[in-house]
């Protein structure tokens, strides 16, 4: 695969160089803990995996982690999985996230916005006594150290302070968004089995408003370990027998008590998209995040006491999560609750404008929908604050990349990133002192020994293999849930290379030390031995104006055949005719290659995604191979099940 692009789209200048986080952490490890002075970012990232554990010392020390009681050495056991990060030491996330309340009491720790987009702020001091408030009640409530407390919760200020009170009491934290279903809430919560739950009465989107009291009803019902349930009136309604009230039990005056936890204690549970089965229930330690988060945002992303940080996400994706891990720089964190594109198509810059965003991350696909709708961002908006665009979720089309740079600003950090809710945070993306290259990302992250291995486990470079990460970390789940022999988070990562994380994703690592992400690997189209991923299927095919939206799956045959459909869902107004069937075949052959020309195309009514909006490939692909809807798919995971139904009659008709 070509990777030639010798101009890259954006350099940052000199100055910007110099005044970047990451130089100066390079400048202050070399002169304490022999880290290489010249060489740039490149020779960081190498020695930071050469010699991980001087590495990982140097980002606790950097930012000044407390550690009540000292850990005996950085990594006592390096096998994965199961590496054993700084026994001995005990800490408490919360505390970390709370600590500019010391010095910057009165000034912004979070701004909350709804579809108003009128901003309104939490100051640090009233955060730290509302989690010191809250912190107190959970104790009197019974709620120890190891118990899980879950929130369904929308994106608002209530919900950080509930996470936070959670930590800092040593109980472990899980939460969905409202818009899930209760089976979908349920599939998550029965599993760890919660003893409070907070709820709210509903939640507003797209300028309505959506009651969810029978279904807190209902999970009250099915949660059988509830103790207590805490009710936050959103739509101002009254708490529903039994409840507590939000506003009593954050009303004292208390300073908040910080248990000092062992470093791989359980800080949250995340789940996976879980397309197949319950979904994957993801433990993650109040030390693992806390470390991995400050190199993540203080370095990678280079946020600090003065910036704002604002990202377009759900109680229910993993980037929430990273999101509040904003508080641990100092940083202030934009809450937003609402729809992306409520008024219009522009909402999302418009709140990036209002609350003086200087990293505003969002989703490749709502790059992609506001150069479809002719969004002009710099044009219609004050955007002077946005230093950087980030996006995830899927990767950005060469075409985001331009759009971005061409309709916001031509000295604009474009960071594509990606990693993973399996290890809260990313594994290649940003990094303020690279160069950005249309369609890549811009290097591994620090501590990360990420790389494209062959089915052999050989690396290749400038050629398309397997993600792999061959040496651990810090925020890797220290187990799933209900997983007591370990077997299933072995099955998920290191079946294919034992010892080494396998993610599941195709990509290439440039010779210029960039990286590509291709798609999931276990959904690659592989026609006669050329492998494909189907990002650069949706990249090519979604240029095109009729195209709203695209699916792509490769199935072996049983006869040695290889059947590949392609899944159009049409933009109104859009016909697919001749004319554009050819158009859809020529953008493939010029652009991709002829191999990868779909057998069919089939127009559809829509794409189904998983509530975290990802397309599911997989779970089509078996239905497609005749598997039961019920067990190809769990119901609970996907945004609109009744498209489903599109794929499995024509499995039928084709049988």
């Amino acid at each position: 695969m070509p990777t030639d692009s010798p101009q890259p789209l954006w350099q940052p200048d000199a100055e910007r160089i110099a005044r970047a986080r990451i130089t100066r952490f390079q400048a202050w490890a070399a002169e304490h803990h022999g880290a290489p002075a010249e060489g740039g970012y490149a020779a960081l990232q190498r020695w930071s995996v050469d010699e991980l554990e001087t590495f990982w010392k140097a980002v606790t020390e950097w930012f000044d982690v407390r550690f009540a009681t000292p850990y005996a050495r950085v990594l006592g056991d390096r096998a994965m999985p199961g590496a054993q990060w700084f026994p001995g030491a005990t800490l408490n996330y919360a505390e970390h996230a709370l600590r500019a309340a010391d010095t910057r009491a009165d000034e912004p720790a979070l701004l909350y916005v709804d579809e108003t987009h009128e901003p309104r702020h939490v100051t640090w001091a009233e955060l730290r006594r509302q989690v010191g408030s809250l912190a107190a009640e959970l104790r009197a409530l019974g709620v120890r150290p190891g118990d899980r407390v879950s929130g369904y919760l929308p994106n608002i200020p209530q919900a950080v302070a509930a996470l936070l009170a959670t930590a800092a009491v040593g109980a472990v934290w899980t939460s969905c968004a409202p818009d899930f279903g209760a089976r979908s809430v349920l599939d998550r919560f029965q599993q760890v089995e919660p003893v409070v739950l907070f709820t709210v009465d509903g939640y507003r989107y797209g300028g309505k408003e959506h009651d969810r009291r029978e279904t807190v009803a209902e999970l009250r019902r099915e949660l059988p370990t509830l103790r207590a349930v805490v009710h936050i009136p959103l739509l101002g309604t009254e708490p529903p027998e039994g409840a507590l009230d939000w506003t009593a039990l954050t009303s004292a005056d208390t300073d908040p008590v910080f248990e000092q936890v062992p470093f791989d204690h359980p800080l949250w549970v995340l789940y996976s998209s879980g397309t197949t089965g319950l979904p994957k229930a993801i433990v993650q330690s109040q030390g693992g995040i806390l470390v991995e988060h400050l190199k993540q945002i203080g370095l990678h992303c280079d946020l600090g006491p003065e910036d704002r940080f604002f990202w377009y996400t759900s109680t229910g994706w993993m980037m929430w999560n990273f999101l509040v891990s904003g508080l641990l720089t100092g940083t202030t964190i934009v809450l937003y609750d609402g729809s992306p594109g409520y008024p219009d198509t522009g909402a999302q810059w418009r709140i990036a404008e209002r609350t003086e965003a200087t990293l505003y991350g969002t989703s490749a696909a709502y790059v992609m929908a506001c150069r479809k709708a002719d969004v002009h961002p710099s044009r219609d908006y004050d955007l002077s604050s946005v230093q950087c665009v980030a996006t995830t979720g899927s990767p950005l089309p060469p075409d985001g990349f331009r759009w971005l740079h061409d309709e916001v600003r031509d000295d604009l950090w474009i960071a594509s990133v990606s990693g993973g809710t399996d290890v809260c945070s990313c594994f290649a993306g940003a990094v303020p002192t690279l160069p950005v290259h249309i369609g890549e990302l811009q290097a591994p992250c620090l501590g990360t020994d990420l790389q494209s291995w062959d089915p052999s486990g050989n690396p290749l470079v400038d050629e398309v293999g397997e993600l792999v990460v061959t040496n651990p970390m810090p925020s890797m789940p220290i187990h799933f849930w209900n997983d007591p022999d370990g077997s299933r988070y072995r099955g998920s990562y290191f079946d294919t290379y034992p010892g080494v994380w396998r993610h599941g994703d195709w990509i290439t690592v440039t010779s210029r030390g960039s990286v590509i992400i291709h798609g999931r690997s276990d959904s690659t189209l592989n026609r006669q031995g050329v492998r494909m991923g189907s990002a650069d299927i949706y990249e090519a095919v979604e240029r095109l104006p009729e195209i709203r939206e695209s699916l792509v799956i490769g199935i072996e045959q049983p006869d040695g055949g290889y059947w590949m459909p392609l899944f159009v869902h049409l933009a109104p107004g859009a016909a697919l005719d001749e004319a554009l069937l050819n158009r859809i075949k020529q953008t493939i052959r010029e652009q991709l290659s002829p191999r990868h020309v779909p057998d069919e195309i089939i127009e559809v009514p829509g794409v189904p995604h998983t509530l975290t909006g990802k397309r599911i490939e997989v779970p089509v692909k078996r239905l497609l191979q005749g598997t039961p809807l019920e067990k190809a798919v769990n119901p609970g995971s996907i945004d609109n099940l009744d498209l489903l139904t599109f794929y499995e009659d024509l499995a039928r008709k084709r049988a």
